[in-house]
């Protein structure tokens, strides 16, 4: 990957939902919660292409999250048995 490229990357979660700031923590994109709520309000965040700075966003199997200049990541559900 070439430097400054943003990634595309599937995301499982397990049904329901996963929110937002969860998404941002397990992609290693933040820290912490709190780090999230900055984040968003720091960096431009689009879901289903819409702008979001919300951490608590529920993200459902078919979602897509843009955040910007790091990947746009797609929310899958989790098929695993």
């Amino acid at each position: 990957m070439k430097v400054g490229e943003a990634v595309k990357k599937e995301v499982f979660i397990e049904p329901p939902f996963i929110t937002l700031g969860q998404l941002l923590k397990e992609e290693a994109i933040v820290g912490s919660g709190g780090q999230a709520k900055w984040y968003l309000k720091e960096h431009a965040v689009d879901v289903n292409g819409e702008p979001d700075d919300r951490r608590g966003r529920k993200l459902y199997p078919g979602d897509t999250v843009d955040v910007k200049e790091v990947g746009l990541f797609f929310i899958r559900l989790n098929q695993a048995e």
